[in-house]
């Protein structure tokens, strides 16, 4: 299963907000074992978050979405995840009582733009939220929290540890080192090996210079024991040709 994150917001295209949840949901995931396989920003364009919904809801991703479900006409997410299900928008009822009594704390009457806050696509869950008490909600492997970082990191990492505990993987690796004094197509050979006699690690190569000096920040990522093994393997091919590195980890 994949992971993927949607953060939606004009603000954000517009250089008007920087963006705060790519790095954060990196954390979280990283936290638990998982790894984030792509990022989307998406401004408050209502085809375009549908389109991009529509695509998504085809996957079997696991996929977050941050921002653009409150009540203000900018706030388009909902009504997108919607109509990318063909499906109607319905006022949850659970949600609905969590909204009229954060109304009553307030000393408020109940209001039409409390309603548009839990109106959500007709069958969704709630994603509680421990700061207001009003939802995200999840639609199959889709979850859509806010775009208030206070908000959002909580509840992705509650659907987290109660709707996926299976994909804790405390196993997970990364492991690096630097080479020096040789270009990135020098090691590409060596890493095609590495892929190739172990399928289940991932391996990255960030090259760089150093003056005129070449610089490689090479890596594998996966399960602790393939990694530690294929890392060893590495690093005999490496001493094999002499070529200089030290670790990075």
């Amino acid at each position: 299963m994949h992971i993927g994150l949607i953060i939606v917001g004009d603000e954000i295209l517009s250089g008007r907000r920087q963006d705060r949840h790519f790095t954060k949901v990196v954390e979280i995931l990283r936290s638990r074992g998982l790894v984030l396989d792509w990022v989307r920003i998406l401004g408050d364009d209502g085809p375009l978050l549908t389109q991009a919904l529509h695509a998504t809801f085809a996957t079997p991703d696991l996929v977050f979405s941050t921002g653009g479900i409150g009540a203000t006409p900018d706030d388009l997410t909902r009504a997108a995840a919607a109509a990318a299900l063909d499906i109607d928008l319905a006022v949850h009822p659970e949600g609905l009582e969590l909204v009229t009594a954060l109304a009553r704390k307030r000393g408020v009457a109940l209001q039409d733009h409390h309603r548009r806050m839990v109106e959500f696509p007709k069958g969704a869950a709630l994603i509680p939220n421990p700061v207001n008490n009003v939802p995200g909600f999840s639609v199959g492997h889709h979850h859509f929290v806010p775009g208030f970082p206070e908000m959002a990191w909580p509840m992705i990492e509650w659907v987290l540890d109660h709707l996926y505990p299976e994909l804790n993987d405390r196993q997970y690796l990364e492991q690096a080192l630097m080479v020096e004094g040789q270009y990135e197509g020098v090691l590409t050979p060596l890493l095609q090996a590495v892929t190739t006699r172990h399928p289940q690690v991932k391996v990255f190569c960030l090259p760089s210079m150093q003056g005129d000096l070449p610089s490689n920040e090479v890596g594998i990522k996966g399960s602790a024991a393939q990694v530690k093994l294929a890392m060893a393997e590495l690093k005999s091919q490496l001493d094999e040709h002499l070529y200089a590195w030290r670790r990075l980890d």
